[in-house]
């Protein structure tokens, strides 16, 4: 990827793609989920696809390549559909991006108490200080996760913010779909 830095981790660079990757798609997209599979082991199992995903050249030995899954089932909670999910071994990790609006912490002491869900959702759509975000969160089989955070006002490769507990709850859930 031309904005990914190679001195990022395998799992970083990942990430990465995939943000670069949604983005190029543009805002209010559905929530898309990825397999990452180990890079070097598809070239030589699965040559034709490697090919096909233009990676018979690619100088890296080791890296992780996304492919991204049938689309998520429109109307299904996230969380219930991501229960659904088991993996082939030869998947190392899994990945998630999908778009929600967030507020700053400054913002947490003023929400009303209880609320529904759906009224708390309006309540933080109409909120001034709401933010629009994609997230992209990753985990791998041993537990090693990362992420990146672009925000729609600030929509551009150098404002993406990266790190491995920028989204808790989603690794958490990306992670359980490898639980045995």
């Amino acid at each position: 990827m031309s904005n990914t830095p190679m001195a990022a981790s395998p799992l970083t660079r990942a990430v990465l793609e995939i943000d670069e990757y949604a983005s190029g798609l543009g805002w209010d997209q559905p929530a898309r989920l990825f397999a990452l599979v180990d890079t070097a082991q598809l070239r030589a199992q699965e040559p034709a696809l490697a090919s096909q995903l233009g990676l018979e050249d690619a100088q890296e030995s080791s890296g992780l390549t996304p492919i991204e899954q049938d689309e998520i089932p429109a109307g299904k909670p996230l969380d219930e559909f991501l229960g659904t999910i088991a993996w082939p071994d030869a998947v190392v990790g899994c990945a998630l991006t999908v778009e929600r609006l967030m507020l700053p912490p400054s913002a947490e002491a003023s929400v009303p108490q209880g609320l529904s869900e759906a009224r708390l959702a309006k309540w933080v759509a109409e909120h001034p200080a709401r933010q629009e975000v994609r997230m992209t969160v990753a985990v791998l089989r041993d537990g090693t996760r990362d992420s990146a955070l672009r925000m729609r006002e600030k929509d551009s490769p150098t404002e993406v913010l990266t790190g491995r507990d920028l989204v808790p709850g989603l690794a958490e859930a990306l992670s359980a779909t490898f639980a045995d």
